[in-house]
This record gives structure tokens, sequence and C-alpha cells, in this order.
């Protein structure tokens, strides 16, 4: 099972703002620069975070995103079902519908494979996700435009 790029987006912006102090608040751009993610992809993700009551997300001067109680304590597992939903892992119903759906035993087992990866996520709680060595280098990343690139030499500040 694969998990889609919005829930991976989704999962590290929780992760980034769990290492932040509760007091600190960064931006939907600085987190999307952080992590390397589209400014618009990182932007829908903080707004389902927020539905979900995992993000809080505050306009304006002094504004900022903060994870909440709830995303701290929140587990893997329960952020990953709600934010892929409780579809099936194959297409049976899709256009056109399989002809096997009727009498097949791949969709159960399928969806009972799928639950047991749920169920072993919902023992991972996102504290455990920034613990070292995760959370020092989530700490230590710097946004691109803040790096600044090496200097080129030339022959006049060779000499």
């Amino acid at each position: 099972m694969r998990l889609t790029a919005f829930t991976d987006i989704s999962l590290r912006i929780v992760m980034r703002l769990a290492v932040s102090g509760r007091d600190e608040l960064t931006t939907t751009r600085a987190v999307a620069d952080l992590l390397a993610v589209p400014y618009t992809h990182a932007a829908k993700a903080v707004a389902r975070l927020g539905e979900l009551g995992l993000v809080e997300a505050r306009r304006g001067r002094g504004g900022g995103l903060q994870l909440t109680e709830a995303g701290r304590h929140a587990s893997v597992g329960g952020i990953v079902r709600s934010l892929e939903g409780g579809g099936d892992v194959v297409g049976c119903d899709d256009s056109p519908p399989c002809p096997l759906r009727a009498a097949c035993r791949l969709r159960s087992a399928l969806r009972e494979a799928q639950e047991a990866f749920y169920a072993s996520l919902d023992t991972v709680p996102i504290d455990s996700l920034v613990a070292s060595p995760t959370g020092p280098v989530l700490l230590s990343l710097s946004r691109p435009e803040a790096m600044t690139p090496p200097r080129a030499e030339t022959a006049e500040t060779a000499l």
C-alpha cells in the first residue's frame, strides 16, 4: 500500500510542527520551503489538518501554524486513516466494475490487510516520530532562500 502524496506532506507538516516549541509559530510558506514541497500542496494539507483539529492556523500579524494538543497526542494511524479515507485498496466497483466482485475473496483479504496496516500505525504516536535522530534533523532544516550560495572565486578575489 502506498500513501498519497497529500498524506505524506500532511504527516511531514505534523512532524515539523511537533518539534516546534509550544509557543513557536511558523507559516505555511516556511513549512513548505523547509520540507521542499509546493506551497499550494502544503496549504491544502494545513487546511485539512485544521479541519481535523490537529493544526491551528492563526491569520494576520503574529499568526502562524501550531500543532494542537489533539495533534500532539494523535496516532499516525488515526491521521492516515482520516486523510486516506476508508476506500478499498482495489477498485472493484470502478468503471467498468470487476466481473469477479460478486464472488471474489481478494477484496476482503485486502480490506483486512489495510485494517492491519492502520492498526499497526495506531500504536505510533506523533511524538515517537520526532524523537532523535529525526527531531534534530527537522529542527536543522533551513529555508532554501535563506541559504547563501558559495561565492564564485574570480581572478580579482583570488589575489
